[in-house]
C-alpha cells in the first residue's frame, strides 16, 4: 500500500470540499442515523455504507469513498470533490480510479476528541478492507488514542513532544495550547499521515523521523506524550509485526527503556504522559516491577493499571486488533495464539497489565521524589486531564505544607461528589459510608464516621483545624486522635479532587 502526499495547494482544495459537504461529526450523523453510528462504534460498517449509499447527501457519499470503502461512480465522486477533483485526489494519494468507479486507498474521515473537530487520514482497517491490516499500517484514532488523548493536562507549554506520533493526532491537540510541537515516529508512512492532517488542520508541527527519544536528543520539553507501541509481541519472527504498535524489543523491555530515559528530555517540572503494557510475573507484583523502572527513571511516578488480562485473552486480543480471526484463518490462528501464549510462558509471565503513566521532573522546591502505584479498574468519568493537573498542582501544595499549615486550609466537597450510607433494616448507625467520585477516576472512598463527618462540614469557610476541632468537642474525643485518624486520609481525598481548595 502506498502513502499519502501532501501538496499544501491540494489539501487547500481538499479541506474547501470537507467544509462544503458538510463533512463532520454531527451532521455526518444525522445523515445516518442512529442505528448506523451505532453499527460503526462496533466496526460495523455495513448499516451506515448502505445508509450512505440511500443518501444524495455529500457527506454521505464522501463518507463512501473516503471512509467505508465502498466503490463510487466517478460521476458522483467528481461532484462531492468539486474543487479538488478525481485528478487531485489521485495525487494526494487517496484514491484510484479505472475511469468507471473511484475507490478511496486513505481513510479520511471527521473526528471530534474533546472539543476538538478534525479531519484525520489513516491506513483502512481490517473492518473496512476485510483483510488483515499490513505491518507498516498507520492507526487512526482508536481508543488507546483517545484514552491518551483525555489523560492530558491541556495547561499552556512552552515545547511540547509526541513521541511515535502516528497520524499525527495527538500531535495536533498539542498544538492548541503549545507554543512548539514536535512529533517522532520510526516509520515514514506514519509521518506522511500526520504531515497530510497537520495541513488539513492548519497546524505547525516539526516532524522527524526516528526512534523513541534518538531525533530530539540533548533537547527538552515542558509537556511529552506517547502512545508507543508498548505491545509485548513474540520476537521468534513467526508472526507479522506492526510498526504502529511493536516496538521491536522483547517483554515489555520498550516501555522500561522510555519511562527511565525520557527525563533526559524534561525540562525541570516537566511531565510525560503514556499508556503502557507491563508483564506480571509468577512471585512478583505488577507494583514491583514498574517501581524499578519509577526509582531507575529518578522521575516523580503516577501509574494507575486500568485492566489486567491472562496470556490466551492477551494473545485474542492482539491478534483481533491485526484482523487475524479464527473465523477468518483457523489454522494462522491458533499457530499465532500458542507463540505468543509461549513466549510469555518463557518468561513466566501470568497476566499483562494495562495502564497510565504520568511522570514529572520535579521542580526544586516540591521535595523528595514521589511515587503513587494504584490499581483503578472501573468507568472513569470526564475530565480526566484536567484532574490529574489538579492532583499535581495540589500534590505539591501539601508537599510544601506541614500538618499545622494543613490544618488552615478550607477546602469545600467538590460539586460531582456523593455520600452514600448503607444501614442493615433497624439499625441507628450505617455499617458502610461511601464518597462516591462522579468525574476523573470516578473514585469511591469508604469512610468511618469521623471522616464523613469532617468532610460533611467542609463548605470552604471552616479551616480544618476549625472542623477537627468542632468534630472532636461534638464527640468528647481528644482533637489530636480526631486529626491523626482523618488527616491523611483528608490529603489523599484533596489530591485526587473529592475536596476542593478555592485558592490552591
Amino acid at each position: 500500500m502506498g502513502e499519502p502526499r501532501t501538496d499544501p495547494a491540494l489539501v487547500e482544495r481538499l479541506r474547501a470540499d470537507l467544509e462544503t459537504a458538510r463533512y463532520d461529526v454531527e451532521h455526518l450523523a444525522d445523515v445516518l442515523g442512529p442505528v448506523a453510528v451505532a453499527a460503526l462504534e462496533r466496526e460495523n460498517a455495513l448499516p451506515a455504507t448502505l445508509a450512505a449509499r440511500a443518501s444524495d447527501d455529500p457527506a454521505a457519499t464522501l463518507a463512501r469513498l473516503l471512509t467505508f470503502g465502498d466503490p463510487v461512480p466517478v460521476a458522483e465522486a467528481e461532484a462531492v470533490l468539486p474543487t479538488l477533483g478525481l485528478e487531485g485526489a489521485q495525487r494526494l494519494g487517496l484514491v484510484t480510479t479505472d475511469g468507471a468507479v473511484a475507490r478511496g486507498e486513505v481513510d479520511v474521515r471527521p473526528v471530534e476528541v474533546g472539543d476538538r473537530a478534525l479531519w484525520l487520514a489513516s491506513d483502512p482497517d481490517s473492518s473496512t478492507t476485510g483483510r488483515p491490516v499490513a505491518p507498516d499500517h498507520v492507526l487512526g484514532l482508536g481508543g488507546a488514542s483517545r484514552t491518551l488523548a483525555e489523560l492530558t493536562v491541556r495547561e499552556p507549554a512552552g515545547r511540547a513532544l509526541d513521541l511515535g506520533t502516528g497520524c499525527g493526532v495527538q500531535a495536533l491537540l498539542l498544538a492548541d495550547h503549545a507554543g512548539t510541537v514536535v512529533g517522532t515516529d520510526v516509520s515514514a508512512r506514519a509521518l506522511a499521515y500526520a504531515r497530510l492532517n497537520a495541513a488539513l488542520a492548519g497546524i505547525d508541527v516539526d516532524w522527524r523521523a526516528g526512534s523513541l527519544l534518538e531525533p530530539v536528543m540533548g533537547e527538552v520539553f515542558d509537556l511529552v506524550v506517547s502512545n508507543p507501541p508498548f505491545v509485548i509481541s513474540p520476537r521468534t519472527g513467526e508472526l507479522a509485526t506492526y510498526t504502529y504498535r511493536d516496538g521491536g524489543r522483547g517483554g515489555d523491555d520498550l516501555l522500561r527503556e522510555l519511562v527511565t530515559t525520557v527525563g533526559d528530555a524534561l525540562a525541570p517540572g516537566g511531565l510525560a504522559q503514556m499508556l503502557g503494557n507491563w508483564e506480571i510475573r509468577r512471585g512478583e507484583t505488577w507494583t514491583e516491577r514498574v517501581r524499578d523502572w519509577l526509582d531507575e527513571s529518578g522521575l516523580d511516578g503516577w501509574v494507575v493499571q486500568r485492566e489486567v488480562l491472562d496470556p490466551a485473552h492477551y494473545a485474542e486480543t492482539w491478534l483481533r486488533d491485526g484482523g487475524l480471526t479464527p473465523e477468518r484463518d483457523r489454522a494462522t490462528w491458533e499457530a499465532a495464539a500458542e507463540a505468543w501464549m509461549a513466549d510469555l510462558a518463557a518468561r513466566d509471565v501470568e497476566a499483562v497489565g494495562f495502564g497510565y503513566l504520568v511522570l514529572r521532573r520535579p521542580a526544586a522546591d516540591v521535595g523528595p521524589r514521589r511515587h503513587r502505584l494504584e490499581e483503578l479498574t472501573g468507568p472513569v468519568g470526564p475530565a480526566l486531564g484536567e484532574r490529574v493537573a489538579t492532583a499535581l498542582r495540589v500534590g505539591d501544595l501539601l508537599a510544601r505544607l506541614g500538618e499545622e499549615a494543613m490544618l488552615d486550609l478550607a477546602p469545600v466537597v467538590a460539586p460531582d461528589v456523593t455520600e452514600e450510607r448503607h444501614l442493615r433494616p433497624g439499625d441507628p448507625d450505617p455499617t458502610v459510608i461511601l464518597l462516591r467520585q462522579g468525574a476523573g477516576f470516578q473514585r469511591v472512598v469508604r469512610a468511618d464516621t469521623l471522616l464523613a463527618a469532617v468532610v460533611g462540614a467542609c463548605d470552604g469557610e471552616l479551616t480544618l483545624g476549625q472542623i477537627t476541632g468542632g468534630v472532636a468537642a461534638v464527640l468528647d474525643l481528644p482533637v489530636g486522635d480526631v486529626r491523626a485518624s482523618v488527616l491523611p486520609a483528608l490529603r489523599d481525598l484533596l489530591v485526587d479532587g473529592q475536596l476542593a481548595l478555592t485558592t490552591p
